[in-house]
């Protein structure tokens, strides 16, 4: 996110120039694109699962609806909404947007290893996506939103790509809100991840950045307010674990 300088924004706990940070973003996503599961299993205890679950079990999709996932390059979300709309009885549509090449190959990889053929990839940035205006009944984030330069453009791309009753609902890593917890989870985050990262994956920094980026992004309340100014309303938050992550829901009226 942007800070008063807008011609710097923050990559973890470093301001960096605006026009460096989406490369920067890059080279973390493209070093952990093939241990993503280990990735996020490291970042919440292997608890991202069923955070998932809970999202696209709230998400409720139905056949014929069209869904755009965002950076969701490795296509966790998506499987799990066509999974969900075929238990339904149908197909939806569904699209992941990812701009990294290196996590969309890991999703078509996936997808192809699941006989799965009824998602779309495409290469593309969540500041500025490839998607025409009012074209998609849901658009869908989970853990991506933090790692974009302009969280508020990446808001009001979401809205415009939504139909008028489409669904915006995101999944990030938050602020921990349960007493005690907080603590416990900043130290293991920002102290014991990178080690763990140094060992299992050999890439201490990109863990550290990933903690890091946690720590800068808003909290629930002020998240919240952002997407209502982005245009979206009836915004709901509920927390995952006591607040480890958090899923903001929201409508375009």
């Amino acid at each position: 996110m942007s800070n008063a300088d807008s011609s710097t924004a923050s990559f973890g706990y470093r301001d960096v120039p605006e026009a460096e940070k989406e490369g920067l973003v890059r080279e973390v996503f493209s070093s952990v694109a093939r241990r993503y599961d280990l990735m996020n299993d490291l970042m919440s205890g292997g608890i991202h699962r069923l955070w998932k679950d809970v999202m696209v079990e709230w998400l409720d999709p139905r056949p014929g609806q069209s869904f755009l996932d965002v950076a969701g390059g490795t296509g966790d979300i998506a499987f799990r909404i066509a999974d969900a709309a075929r238990k339904r009885g149908g197909e939806a549509q569904i699209a992941v947007c990812d701009i990294n090449a290196d996590m969309l190959g890991e999703g078509v990889r996936r997808a192809q290893a699941r006989g799965e053929h009824a998602i779309s990839w495409i290469c593309g940035d969540a500041e500025k996506l490839p998607i025409p205006d009012a074209s998609v009944d849901a658009y869908t984030i989970a853990f991506g939103i933090r790692n974009v330069t302009h969280i508020d453009r990446a808001l009001t791309e979401a809205r415009r790509v939504l139909k008028p009753g489409g669904r915006f609902l995101c999944l990030e890593f938050s602020r921990v809100e349960a007493p005690g917890l907080d603590a416990l989870y900043d130290v293991y985050s920002m102290s014991v991840l990178p080690r763990i990262g140094q060992m299992v994956a050999g890439d201490a920094e990109a863990y550290r950045y990933l903690a890091e980026s946690i720590r800068r992004f808003p909290p629930q309340k002020e998240f919240a307010r952002m997407i209502e100014k982005a245009g979206l309303a009836r915004v709901k938050v509920r927390n995952l674990t006591g607040g480890i992550a958090a899923m903001h829901s929201a409508w375009r009226i």
